[in-house]
């Protein structure tokens, strides 16, 4: 049967345990947050990665139209030069260089009809990436705000529970709370049920003396584990 103190310091427990579970959970809210943050600079990276690629198929189309443009100017120019020339020699070396010009000019628009080609795939590819991209980003932002109203919520109910742990402390006599607290800055639970002759925390055999204590055949005071040290009783039930 429980005594009157360790039935109080089981309700401090109880208030304990929730309190504990409370915090860890609160704690974990940064990390939840964290995390999710990471997962949106990895689709926002995706997306800028999709548009960087884009962006360098323009500049090479860019490229391209110049060299083309260039090429076209020098193709201009010698054929100015060959209807010009009078001598057989410079008229035919001018021919070379204008089916030359030509061939790299022809050779340039090829890659510019590639270059058009992937940017359209490019643009479709980026257009439906961004789409999906852009969904998970506005999840991720969703799971946000839920973690920081749970972190609200939980501030809420830490604080509160607070308040029990503290009423829960009030009558316990001091001796019992000071041996409660010794015990709990090193393991929970503190109070734990004797189950035959094994401790319920570390689930040891507990000695001859402690059981017998605990059956309420010693002084009535709290009984401890002689092997992990919390406060032991037994359980009838």
């Amino acid at each position: 049967m429980l005594t009157p103190t360790l039935e109080k310091l089981l309700i401090l427990q109880d208030r304990d345990s929730k309190r504990l579970s409370l915090e860890a959970q609160l704690k974990a809210v940064p990390n939840d947050v964290a995390a999710v943050e990471k997962k949106i600079a990895g689709e926002k990276a995706a997306i800028d990665d999709a548009r960087a690629e884009m962006m360098a198929l323009e500049a090479k189309k860019k490229l391209l139209e110049t060299e083309i443009g260039s090429a076209e100017t020098k193709l201009s120019k010698y054929k100015t030069q060959q209807v010009q020339v009078r001598k057989n020699d410079e008229f035919q070396a001018l021919g070379l260089e204008i089916e030359h010009t030509e061939a790299a000019i022809a050779a340039l628009e090829e890659q510019e009809l590639e270059v058009m080609y992937a940017i359209d795939e490019a643009k479709k590819k980026f257009a439906g990436a961004e789409a999906v991209l852009k969904g998970n980003i506005a999840g991720h932002e969703g799971r946000i705000r839920t973690l920081r109203e749970r972190e609200t919520n939980l501030s809420v109910e830490l604080k509160a529970m607070q308040a029990e742990v503290a009423a829960a402390r009030t009558p316990i006599e001091e001796p019992a709370l000071r041996l409660y607290d010794r015990i709990a800055a090193r393991q929970q639970p503190v109070c734990v049920a004797l189950r035959g002759d094994k401790c319920g925390g570390c689930h040891l055999k507990v000695s001859s003396e402690v059981e017998s204590a605990v059956r309420g055949k010693g002084d009535g005071s709290l009984v401890t584990c002689d092997q992990c040290g919390r406060i032991v009783w037994r359980d009838v039930s």
